[in-house]
């Protein structure tokens, strides 16, 4: 998750970043080469964004501005649906549809609907934040709509904007768990907890500076936390900050995903690390070239290689220790 240029990266790299000099947990590093897909595909210029459906892998795509669907039972890229910009906050799944906010000179929503697998609407949108995201749960869509905090519910049969909670300023990335909506305060250090059935808002929890992509499981939000690196536990039942796990990936971009009883985390140049969450013990990281954002769905790890325009499947059961 990823929109840094190249030459931007590069200057970072020689200005001698705290992520250049000695990224990840060492002990704990193998080569990401020795790692082998099961398959891989080419999509684009880049290769950004996973959503796991009951049949399916999307993931977003530049080179053309898409979103491509790729058929786990027979490892074939089977369609490629194109959007008028780019897709660049996320991909949603919900209401029989994968939604895709697009930014460009017309920022919008996207529907691709499921079944007939083409583009049927695009709702405008005042603006699309790169790097925020979307959630869908209950009866809506969730959505950031400005940098000042505002969260948008939308309706998923018109498009219509139901209902806006107002959150900390810098609160980006939402995600559906438990009835709750889940939104991370980039900005303020905090998790906050919508209601998602009457917007109300629960409450927030202190977490890692900087959070920004997150997933649920094993009864808790995980934040991944730019600025050090670090990944937060908070606990579903009580809202409570259970655990603070190091792994040395600060950075812009990156993923977090779950699936098996482990965290996956991805960030360019250490493209996948491993998390045992009954312990919240980091097991193993690849360095190498790739990364960027992740999904587990159908027994596998789907893996994008930003720069490189790729995803590849990873089977859970190669991924050892």
């Amino acid at each position: 998750m990823n929109r840094v240029h190249s030459l931007l990266v590069a200057l970072v790299l020689l200005a001698g970043s705290a992520r250049a000099a000695a990224p990840g947990l060492p002990g704990l590093q193998t080569p990401f080469a020795n790692l082998r897909p099961a398959a891989s595909f080419r999509l684009g210029n880049t290769a950004d964004w996973v959503a796991i459906t009951p049949d399916a892998v999307w993931v977003g795509a530049t080179g053309p501005f898409s979103v491509q669907r790729i058929d786990p039972k027979t490892n074939r890229l089977t369609d490629k649906v194109e959007l008028p910009g780019e897709p660049c906050a996320g991909l949603a799944v919900g209401f029989g549809a994968l939604w895709v906010p697009v930014c460009g000179d017309h920022p919008g929503l996207a529907r691709i609907d499921l079944a007939t697998r083409r583009l049927t609407g695009v709702t405008p949108l005042p603006s699309v934040m790169a790097e925020a995201g979307i959630t869908a749960g209950g009866d809506s869509l969730w959505l950031p709509l400005d940098a000042r905090g505002t969260l948008g519910r939308l309706d998923p049969k018109t498009g219509r904007l139901r209902q806006t909670i107002s959150l900390a300023a810098g609160s980006f990335n939402p995600l559906f768990a438990a009835g709750v909506v889940w939104v991370t305060g980039f900005d303020t250090g905090q998790l906050s907890a919508v209601d998602a059935a009457t917007g109300e808002l629960l409450g927030a929890t202190a977490v890692g500076p900087h959070p920004r992509f997150l997933i649920a499981g094993a009864g808790a939000v995980w934040t991944l936390n730019q600025e050090d690196g670090t990944v937060s536990r908070v606990t579903i039942e009580d809202r409570r900050l259970a655990a603070t796990i190091p792994l040395g990936l600060p950075g812009h971009g990156g993923d977090i995903a779950f699936g098996g009883g482990r965290l996956f985390v991805t960030l360019s140049g250490v493209p996948l690390t491993t998390v045992r969450v009954a312990d919240n013990r980091p097991l193993r990281q690849w360095v190498g070239r790739g990364g960027d954002s992740l999904r587990v769905g159908h027994g596998a790890v789907w893996l994008t290689d930003y720069d490189g325009g790729t995803v590849g499947r990873y089977p859970l059961a190669a991924i050892r220790p």
